[in-house]
């Protein structure tokens, strides 16, 4: 029998990091997602391949329902030793998808290039927990960890306001539909950031959170209901500010464009994958003569 799961990607325009610690975020689905087959296999094991956006296969591995019961470590292998963790994690929540079986033959495939961070892990977490038909924010819990509002984007087709509350994942869906949408971009800035390594320099920085949550609670009603060029500006610029002030970081656009005509809002974690870009004019040219080639207009991007 043949299954076939598909989630989407994520992108997360107001309260990187303070959403771990409650702070209301807006977070998009994105057009591009990830689907994942699942196919009767043998050998108690399974044979899994994963494409690329592009159709071409950039990791093939095959395992046995023992490696994953025992959680195996190879050698030199990370792309199979990440995969196996977050089986047997799914193994621990759910066993039976291990029994009753001879194997399975998986394929991923992505809609995106891995590069660009949006979300490569937890599609495929949430593909996972759908087949296995278990909880796909608990998984993300015992594997990599993380706010959850990826997972959150992984299933809804709509933009939604997400927070933690007591530690468990509260999702409103909302309408997000910025006046200003044709001068909405998205850039990608030619290197995928590490949200692990962003989350604990995050911890190593923050203070004052019962200040930082309401302010940043604030903004983010803000932006909601103000969506105009030059309200929307404002905010954002007023949003970056106070990040960089909690991070002891100097913002992407002082760092690498201070030169830009408009407003460019970091997305997720500081430095890497894509930033969000207002500007009267196409900026595709300014950006393009620097060595940024991907620009996606909003509407092109998000659900």
């Amino acid at each position: 029998m043949k299954q076939t799961f598909y989630s989407n990607g994520k992108l997360l325009l107001t309260s990187e990091y303070v959403v771990l610690d409650g702070a209301k975020a807006l977070a998009l689905p994105t057009k591009f997602g990830q689907d994942l087959t699942v196919e009767d296999g043998a050998n108690q094991e399974i044979q899994w391949t994963s494409y690329d956006y592009n159709h071409e296969i950039w990791f093939e591995s095959t395992f046995s329902f023992q490696d994953i019961r025992e959680k195996v470590s190879f050698e030199n292998q990370p792309e199979k030793n990440t995969l196996i963790s977050i089986l047997y994690e799914a193994f621990l929540l759910n066993p039976d998808y291990l029994k009753n079986t001879k194997g399975y033959h998986i394929e991923t495939q992505l809609g995106f290039p891995r590069k660009w961070g949006l979300g490569t892990s937890s599609t495929l977490i949430n593909n996972i927990a759908q087949w296995i038909q278990i909880d796909a924010f608990t998984l993300l819990k015992n594997s990599f960890g993380g706010s959850g509002y990826d997972i959150a984007c992984a299933q809804n087709d709509t933009a939604i306001l997400y927070r933690l509350h007591d530690g468990q994942p509260t999702i409103e869906k909302i309408s997000f539909e910025p006046q200003c949408v044709s001068n909405l971009y998205f850039v990608y800035l030619n290197q995928k950031q590490s949200s692990k390594s962003a989350i604990a320099s995050y911890y190593a920085k923050s203070n004052h959170l019962e200040e930082l949550i309401p302010y940043f609670d604030s903004i983010t009603d803000d932006i909601i209901q103000k969506t105009d060029f030059i309200n929307l500006c404002l905010l954002l610029k007023k949003h970056e500010a106070k990040m960089s002030e909690v991070l002891s970081l100097t913002t992407i656009q002082d760092r690498l464009f201070s030169d830009f005509k408009g407003t460019i809002k970091s997305l997720g974690a500081w430095g890497g994958d894509y930033v969000l870009v207002i500007s009267e004019e196409n900026p595709t040219t300014y950006f393009r003569e620097k060595g940024y080639e991907t620009i996606l207009p909003y509407s092109e991007m998000i659900l």
